[in-house]
């Protein structure tokens, strides 16, 4: 099976620019880029994939074993790097795609000129000394409901996710994206997500980064996205007006003004 068929990798935009690569978060698929990707066309080189298990990825592609941690799909975007031979690129990762993008950038620092990180969390549970928003119990009722129920769960969870009240569209939208998810494979991945771990992983990257950071957002409190910044050496802090965690549909117009002038 190729890496690209694998992924689902679409490339477009300038065929000799920079290559800027855009990642999702759980629950969603390439799709959630395309108020932002298009702003970038006609001078970077447009490169767009989903995760296994999600969009229009390769299903028998999916490994349990491998995936079992954020390392996996952090492989997968080094693979798809060197299929298509791709360095000096721009990684623009989010939510849990943050993460996956920091461990790719700690693993091969030489192939990533920037990382974008949106709504980023290295730990989504409270711990000594650090807030992420969760106690333990939460996140287990999170898992229990999405287990027992993942429509239901999905259906509860969108809306609060997307924090936008006024749009229904979006946690409409959101909601649609999560019920396109193989079920099984949603679990798994949620339980990856939740209970991961990557402070320590924060200090191992080099490339400047870009930490955008939502008001009133439920995964990632702006607690948590102050503590990226701190540990992320040479890291820029941009608080965003928009709401809730995904500012890539919300308000793309203001992310995108956000990483212009970043880049």
């Amino acid at each position: 099976m190729g890496v690209q068929a694998r992924n689902n990798v679409s490339v477009g935009g300038a065929a000799r620019g920079r290559p800027m690569m855009f990642a999702h978060g759980f629950g969603c698929d390439q799709n959630m880029w395309r108020h932002v990707a298009p702003a970038f066309a006609d001078d970077y080189r447009i490169v767009l994939f989903d995760h296994v298990g999600a969009g229009g990825s390769d299903l028998r592609a999916y490994d349990r074993t491998k995936y079992a941690s954020l390392d996996g799909y952090a492989a997968d975007v080094l693979e798809i790097c060197r299929e298509l031979e791709l360095r000096d690129v721009i990684f623009v990762g989010h939510s849990v795609s943050a993460m996956i993008g920091v461990l790719a950038a700690a693993r091969e620092p030489e192939r990533f000129a920037k990382l974008i990180l949106v709504g980023p969390s290295p730990r989504y549970i409270d711990d000594d000394g650090y807030q992420g928003g969760f106690t333990r119990t939460d996140i287990e009722g999170l898992l229990d409901a999405l287990d027992s129920n993942f429509l239901g769960w999905s259906q509860t969870y969108a809306p609060a996710i997307m924090g936008r009240p006024d749009r229904p569209d979006l946690s409409e939208e959101l909601t649609n994206s999560f019920c396109r998810t193989d079920p099984e494979i949603a679990r798994q991945f949620a339980r990856v997500t939740f209970l991961s771990d990557n402070r320590a992983d924060l200090r191992r990257v080099t490339t400047p980064s870009l930490v955008l950071q939502c008001s009133d957002d439920i995964i990632a409190p702006r607690a948590v996205g102050e503590f990226v910044h701190e540990q992320l050496p040479g890291s820029e802090l941009v608080h965003l007006q928009a709401k809730g965690h995904c500012p890539n549909l919300s308000a793309p117009e203001e992310t995108v003004a956000a990483i212009k002038r970043f880049l």
